[in-house]
């Protein structure tokens, strides 16, 4: 099997946006935690522990799928250098893991969405129950 090394490169920009994306979910979930916690000094309501408990795991995942998009990043530049230094096997290699691990990022992304889809279906239980 070849390797170009314009190959990884192509990792490069769609690694990028998706690291943007992950960071602005942390963000939004950062600033909802703070606000919830606000709320919860004023009212000490065990849902809203249970909400800040449910967006602290998002917050890890969003963490580790960040790791591994860095991760991704970071081997698909060093696969470059490799093939640029004209050791194809390694560069073939790194290439192949910085897929694995952009693969494991998004499979953590749709772990995280996962858990947020059914948290808005237990917020909004109680509006089907109402009716």
């Amino acid at each position: 099997m070849t390797l170009n090394i314009e190959t990884p490169a192509l990792l490069f920009s769609a690694t990028t946006l998706i690291l943007l994306a992950y960071t602005n979910r942390f963000l939004t979930i950062a600033q909802l935690i703070r606000s919830l916690k606000k709320t919860y000094k004023k009212e000490e309501n065990n849902n809203i522990l249970l909400e800040i408990k449910n967006l602290n795991l998002r917050l890890t995942l969003i963490r580790y799928m960040q790791l591994m998009g860095v991760l991704c990043l970071f081997l698909s530049v060093l696969a470059m250098l490799m093939l640029f230094v004209e050791k194809h096997e390694m560069g073939i290699f790194l290439f192949a893991t910085s897929i694995v691990a952009l693969l494991i990022s998004l499979g953590i992304s749709f772990w995280e969405i996962s858990i947020s889809v059914n948290a808005l279906k237990l917020h909004l239980k109680d509006l089907k129950e109402e009716e």
